[in-house]
């Protein structure tokens, strides 16, 4: 059998597969149907596989793909009691592989799918920072560091798809997985989505190697501007403003080789992304290119029987659109019958599962299709990733306020109190999509400031995220006044727990909160202040004449205007991940300078959204007569324990023709940056674009290059950013993407910044 001979092309292969199968063995392979933690049962002695499990692939004589495993959290209620060990990850991963190999006609392997939106959701799984504070680093290359680790531990336990959130631009903060977006802007989210796909697969020549995984792009598109901010929700924008704003990180994705992508949940200007096939077909295939496979988001195809009535028909519409593989949902196992019925081709069928084949071959599955069972336990939580988590914590922390220069504190300090409901809560650190961790693990707020002071702390927690009780309000007054300084940690919580109700996706139910889970999947909020009595905590704590550090642990930008001026220092820590108490203590008595920057703008209160800094240039002040319309800290705010100084910027070249961009020259910009304090620190060097002339309106400004610069003090740097083809051009009047001459304005740098400008002829 020709699909068996790895000497020949992979084309080859699935061509003669192809011919092989059956229509029930096709629709087997676009189906990924089953929760993987019902695919075995832990007993006292072994770990089975169950019956659930062997139906499922008699159903398709074959399988797909098998999501989550290894998933570990409240929503499939695995814990250590009852999930795979790590160390029988790649034993019972290769059972699977055996059983399917061996039980069905074909032997094709399943692909197994994973979610790791910020790190493995596995036991044991190492959880880094989410992808709003990844954002908040501005570099790109540390994040792509710590996902070839994330990659690495996921194929080490046997799995092949790692679902990851990069597409959604956080346009609504009132959106409950806010946390999963890197930024409200295109360009800077486009850079990491790149980083997160060559970090999972490297250049795509390596993915038989068992340290690189398929990356599962999510969600594609426009999740993140969801009308009035609730999950899913319709998203009423025209082409222009999708293709701006919501593809370029796709598109990146697509450059740097992805071969996965996860459609969304919403609609766009009436059309739901799973039946959308401009979007999936027109735009995402012909015309980017793209190979990979397009996944259905959880149950997310039967809900296009809201529109044509039955599965059979949900499966077509899907189907016939772009998507080439099933997650739980009913419809595409209706398939078989959808052609049968005349409601969808044969040949269709055979163009899913001719691209989930090329994936399974590219994968080596056929030749290779057992992992190494000792593997995970080498690679799993290794040193060196820790170190790399820890790095980018550090560098995702924003360091919005620091009045008179009150931090760094000094490690000798008398007395430190920390005060707070996230102070030593370790999962309100770890965001949404997090596995049951083992006790002891990761470091909390707390325990880092314990670990670097040299003097007393103490701690109390005053009160929780959301809850009303002020019950410890006089203790956390007393150790107040009876410190020199006070360390409140505050913020929100992703935390789920077993109480908890979920949708048939995972989603929380939060009924009137009565959690303190106020972000993550299903938690939208319509007010963006602190939650419970936080405001009210911070108060009665000014009230004493102590200094307030306030650190905020948190998934989106919260409105902290009603306690911005109660403190005198400010440090934003999203959520910093298992190293994050360790990273921010660290920040907090100056063993590291913060260089994070906002990736989001932080507003002043709901009411004035949206607050994103790339708003059409309307030529004219916008404000409310109630309230400013600027944001509280805008996009591209961070300080640091040092100055710098920007000098000299100039432009090699002040002019370039229309026949130069195309045949790839750039636009050369130089500036000088100097530290001119004397504390060691990286700035973000930040470009930004202002089209002074042009067909279409244009934004007010848009980000189109940055760097992260490291400098001594007093060290002088001579920075160089470019700008070609693709960052000048725009959407015309007739949807074509082309350069137009005119005049461009250059800024450099968020606060305080310089300009010039330079000229595009014919």
């Amino acid at each position: 059998m020709k699909y068996k001979d790895s000497s020949l092309s992979i084309d080859e292969r699935i061509e003669d597969l192809l011919s092989r199968m059956t229509l029930k063995e096709k629709v087997g392979q676009l189906n990924q149907k089953m929760y993987g933690w019902d695919a075995y049962k832990k007993t006292e002695k072994t770990i089975e596989l169950t019956d659930a499990f062997k139906e499922q692939i008699a159903f398709g004589d074959g399988m797909g793909a098998l999501y989550g495993l290894f998933r570990s959290d409240p929503w499939s209620a695995v814990t250590y009691e009852n999930g795979i060990p790590t160390h029988e990850n790649a034993k019972i991963a290769n059972e699977i592989q055996r059983y399917v190999i061996e039980n069905t006609r074909l032997g094709i392997p399943v692909l197994l799918s994973e979610e790791c939106p910020h790190g493995h959701q596995a036991l044991d799984g190492t959880m880094i920072p989410t992808n709003i504070g990844a954002g908040s680093t501005w570099n790109p290359k540390l994040m792509e560091e710590a996902y070839s680790h994330v990659a690495a531990e996921v194929r080490s336990r046997g799995a092949h798809l790692g679902l990851i959130s990069t597409l959604d631009l956080l346009r609504e903060p009132r959106w409950g997985r806010s946390e999963e977006c890197y930024s409200e802007d295109p360009f800077l989210a486009a850079k990491f989505t790149e980083a997160a796909v060559k970090g999972l697969q490297g250049d795509g020549t390596n993915l038989d190697k068992q340290n690189k995984i398929i990356a599962v792009l999510k969600h594609f598109a426009a999740q993140g501007d969801g009308e009035g901010g609730h999950n899913a929700g319709p998203v009423n924008i025209g082409e222009r403003e999708l293709r701006e704003i919501h593809l370029p990180g796709m598109k990146a994705g697509v450059k740097a080789g992805a071969l996965g992508c996860m459609a969304a949940y919403n609609e766009i200007d009436g059309i739901p992304c799973h039946a959308n096939s401009k979007l999936l077909t027109d735009i995402l295939r012909n015309e980017w290119g793209y190979e990979g496979i397009v996944m259905a988001d959880g149950v997310a195809i039967d809900r296009l029987r809201m529109l044509v009535g039955d599965y059979e028909a949900a499966a077509a519409m899907a189907l016939s659109a772009g998507v080439d593989l099933s997650l739980w949902d009913t419809s595409f196992t209706t398939l078989e019958n959808a052609v049968e019925q005349g409601k969808v081709t044969e040949d269709l069928v055979d163009r899913a599962v001719r691209r989930v084949l090329r994936i399974k071959f590219s994968l080596g599955l056929f030749d290779q299709p057992y992992t190494d069972e000792s593997l995970s336990t080498h690679v799993v939580g290794n040193v060196t990733f820790r170190r790399v988590n820890l790095q980018v914590a550090r560098e995702s922390a924003v360091l919005l306020k620091n009045d008179a220069n009150i931090l760094p504190l000094s490690k000798s300090t008398r007395k430190i109190a920390v005060i707070g409901p996230n102070a030593d809560q370790i999962y309100n650190q770890l965001g949404d999509y997090t596995a049951i961790q083992r006790e002891g693990k990761g470091v909390t707020v707390l325990e880092g400031i314990r670990g670097l002071s040299e003097g007393e702390v103490v701690h109390v927690k005053g009160c929780s995220v959301r809850g009303n009780s002020k019950a410890e309000f006089k203790e956390a007054v007393a150790a107040a006044e009876a410190s020199d300084v006070v360390v409140m940690v505050l913020g929100g919580s992703s935390m789920r727990n077993f109480d908890i109700e979920f949708d048939s996706n995972g989603a929380a139910i939060v009924s009137g909160n009565p959690t303190d889970m106020d972000c993550g999947e299903g938690v939208d909020l319509a007010n963006l202040q602190l939650g419970g009595v936080q405001e009210e905590l911070v108060n009665e704590i000014a009230a004493t004449g102590k200094p307030i550090v306030t650190i905020l642990i948190q998934g989106r930008p919260h409105a902290i205007s009603n306690i911005v001026d109660q403190c005198e220092a400010i440090l934003c820590g999203w959520y910093p991940g298992e190293e994050g108490g360790q990273a921010l203590a660290e920040i907090i008595f100056g063993e590291v300078n913060p260089s994070g920057k906002l990736a989001v703008s932080l507003p002043r209160s709901s009411a004035q959204l949206p607050v994103y800094y790339n708003q059409k240039d309307q030529g004219r002040q916008l404000d409310y007569s109630d309230e400013s319309a600027s944001p509280l800290f805008p996009f591209g705010y961070g300080l640091s324990y040092t100055q710098f100084e920007y000098s000299n910027l100039q432009l090699v070249q002040p002019e370039i023709s229309l026949n130069q961009l195309d045949n790839g020259h750039k636009v050369e910009v130089q500036v000088d940056i100097r530290n001119t304090g004397d504390v060691a620190g990286a700035e973000v060097v930040q470009l930004y674009l202002k089209d002074i002339q042009a067909s279409v309106t244009r934004r007010v400004k848009e980000l189109k290059a940055f760097k992260k610069v490291w400098l001594e003090p007093g060290e002088e740097k001579k920075v160089q950013l470019y700008l070609g083809k693709e960052e000048l051009a725009l959407w015309n009047s007739t949807m074509e993407w082309v350069v137009e001459p005119g005049t461009m304005k250059v800024i450099i740098g968020s606060e305080n910044s310089i300009d010039t400008q330079f000229t595009i002829i014919k």
